[in-house]
């Protein structure tokens, strides 16, 4: 079958910078799909984006989408002849060319043939057309009289199916063969003659570098080498590499300078500056220290770069001169000052204001840094400060800051190290993967905020629905196990939740708190261990015995994941569910006293003995936690189990010999349920 290549390019205004790369991903992901639905092979599909275009290039494409059988089924044998003759003439046949099927409710006609593959240049505008229609386009616009909507206004259309244009009109556009280069570099229309030529020619002609990729690592070289140049390090944050992508057709790093009297400012209130308002990446020194050095990056190869480095340094100057103010004006009042002021905030409706949150905090906080051999008294006052940065005017103009403001306005106030240190810390860990508060006053503090949380908005019984969680409780409950497990803290969640809940005092969802927190905070732990890599049925096993210690259930996860490796795992599982089943169909009762007196089978004597010795063995490695251990001595079980099952009658007809074989059964399940609900691995 014939083969070209196709090129699609759609023109437009400046798309919007954060969502550049998803809207090319999508453009491409549609066609593809299109072509695929339509049975067009092809070999290779490469997207391209650049601010003023989307484009995806196409190798190696059919030009004829293939026949395809077609099986149309009819009326039945016995209808009238009417109904027979309207049902050929709409498959475009007579009577006698249909065939007739045997089915298990009667005889039909039905139709056979080959339905003719259309030509892809004919599905090319509708298959495009389509894929810009889906694009996840939040809000649509329009421009000047047109009907047409799209993300910005749209200015050309280049469609080539081999060095033919596509016969097309898509968001009232004409398909050409024209694209066009720099807006100021090549001002022009270039026309393209095969698709292949399109990346080379728009590179060569028309300064723009179409392929993202190629863009995005030709500017991380750029930065890093102007870094490099200054005798430092630029520091390359890969959402912004990603955002001066989008914003740069044939970007030029240059590299500006701010006053040394900046640095007086928090480096990361500057960096949060350059970032967010102007789109400069940093560079620290040797000692990984900021450096009154920007570097940015321009659209264009300025005969003057000079000029265009003054400009960039005469925007950051009032910038970071407004940093500085903020800084200095906040210093001039004590964070204990703006306590009161948190009553002006309100946190949540029916759970009061923000001072009210620091006050429950505080408490909790407190008990928290006991159970960890911590400073109360230094919990204390880092939960009475912890919001109080949220008054200052650095972090009602950077958010972002929160916390780390409250960390340097506290050690001006000369509040202790490790309670300006939880100011920060209180935060932590803020998303996936990110560190942990490293101090007791900080570990107490951010456990403390983020179950006050918690138990309060289940205790209104607004508890994440689906997808809507504005309070984020899913990641505070992740947080919250994360800091508790890596940290190897001994704490009881549903000890901590009861505290919890107490500091809110009468919620209408008091009734059972603790238990419906800790329940949805244990589920948490099935994410993140799938993240690791570990079974649902291995969380499954554990979460069936609800510990409510972090740590005891990770290492338990850890014990079963180990145990599965061993080569008695599948067999016990098995056993397990075998003995679950048996007991569970108990009415009553069963004992755990077995009387060997009536052990009649060798099997059986040979488990008892077994059950005995090994239980005496497991009592100070249960007591030390060592579940590895204990499901390696358990799993030497295996044999003597087996055997028991392939000589032993356990429902025998005499009641005292049954009962005492399911107590014999009963304190093997309870041997492994000392661990984990091993049935739940078979």
């Amino acid at each position: 079958m014939s083969q070209h290549d196709f090129l699609v390019e759609l023109g437009t205004e400046e798309l919007p910078p954060k969502a550049l790369k998803t809207l090319s991903g999508a453009f491409l992901d549609g066609i593809t799909a299109g072509l695929d639905a339509a049975g067009i092979g092809y070999t290779e599909a490469r997207p391209y984006a650049a601010p003023r275009r989307l484009a995806v290039l196409l190798t190696g494409i059919q030009l004829q989408q293939p026949d395809r059988q077609i099986e149309k089924r009819g009326p039945a044998t016995q209808a009238p002849e009417k109904a027979v003759q309207g049902f050929a003439g709409s498959c475009g046949v007579g009577i006698d060319q249909l065939e007739v099927m045997e089915t298990p409710k009667g005889s039909y006609y039905v139709y056979r043939g080959v339905e003719q593959g259309q030509s892809t240049a004919s599905l090319l505008p509708g298959i495009v057309s389509e894929s810009l229609n889906k694009l996840p386009i939040p809000k649509r616009m329009r421009w000047g009289s047109s009907r047409t909507e799209f993300v910005r206004p749209v200015k050309w259309l280049c469609m080539l199916l081999g060095d033919e244009v596509v016969d097309a009109e898509i968001l009232g556009l004409k398909a050409g063969r024209k694209t066009r280069g720099h807006r100021f570099h090549y001002n022009q229309d270039i026309e393209l003659i095969a698709p292949a030529d399109y990346a080379r020619v728009l590179k060569e002609t028309g300064k723009v570098i179409a392929d993202f990729a190629e863009r995005r690592e030709l500017i991380r070289e750029q930065v890093i080498r102007e870094g490099e140049r200054i005798g430092g390090t630029a520091q390359i944050d890969e959402d912004l590499l990603d955002e001066v992508t989008a914003l740069n057709e044939w970007p030029v790093a240059l590299t500006g300078r701010f006053e040394e009297r900046f640095l007086d400012v928090p480096a990361e209130a500057l960096i949060l500056s350059m970032k967010e308002n102007q789109k400069y990446f940093h560079a620290l020194d040797a000692d990984d220290k900021l450096m009154p050095y920007f570097i940015t990056l321009a659209n264009i190869e300025s005969k003057d770069p000079q000029q265009v480095i003054e400009g960039n340094e005469k925007v950051i100057r009032p910038r970071l001169a407004d940093a500085a103010f903020f800084f200095e004006t906040d210093k001039k009042q004590p964070l204990d000052a703006r306590i009161d002021k948190l009553k002006s905030i309100v946190f949540q409706q029916q759970l009061g204001t923000v001072f009210d949150k620091s006050q429950r905090i505080e408490g909790l906080a407190a008990a928290i840094a006991e159970l960890i051999n911590g400073d109360a008294g230094y919990a204390r006052r880092a939960a009475q400060l912890s919001k109080c940065d949220l008054m200052t005017d650095m972090v009602f103009e950077f958010t972002e800051l929160q916390g780390l403001m409250g960390y340097h306005y506290a050690l001006h106030d000369g509040e202790p190290e490790e309670v300006a240190q939880a100011m920060d810390e209180q935060y932590k860990p803020r998303f996936a993967g990110d560190e942990l508060p490293a101090s007791r006053t900080g570990i107490a503090l951010a456990i403390a905020d983020r179950l006050d949380t918690l138990t309060g908005l289940f205790g209104i019984n607004q508890p994440p629905t689906g997808s809507k969680d504005p309070f984020a409780l899913r990641r505070a409950a992740l947080g919250v196990l994360r800091i508790i497990v890596e940290h190897k803290l001994d704490l009881d969640l549903h000890q901590l939740l009861t505290l919890a809940a107490e500091q809110h005092g009468e919620l209408p969802g008091s009734e059972g708190l603790a238990d419906r927190v800790l329940d949805f905070m244990l589920e948490r732990f099935r994410a993140w261990y799938d993240d690791r890599g570990i079974s649902a049925e291995t969380f499954l096993a554990v979460h069936a015995l609800r510990p409510t210690s972090p740590l005891d259930f990770d290492r338990r996860i850890e014990a079963v994941s180990h145990f599965r490796n061993l080569a008695e795992a599948e067999a016990l599982a098995a056993a397990n569910k075998r003995v679950s089943n048996i007991l569970g169909k108990q009415k009553g009762e069963i004992a755990t006293d077995v009387d060997t007196d009536l052990l009649q089978e060798d099997a059986e004597k040979a488990l008892a003995s077994a059950l005995a010795e090994v239980e005496h063995d497991l009592q100070p490695v249960f007591e030390q936690g060592d579940y590895r251990t204990a499901l390696e001595k358990l799993a030497a079980l295996r044999e003597v189990i087996d055997s028991f099952f392939d000589n032993v009658m356990v429902m025998a007809d005499d009641e005292a010999i049954r009962a005492n074989r399911l107590a014999l059964l009963k304190r093997l399940r309870r041997l492994f349920l000392g661990v984990a609900d091993i049935s739940l691995l078979g």
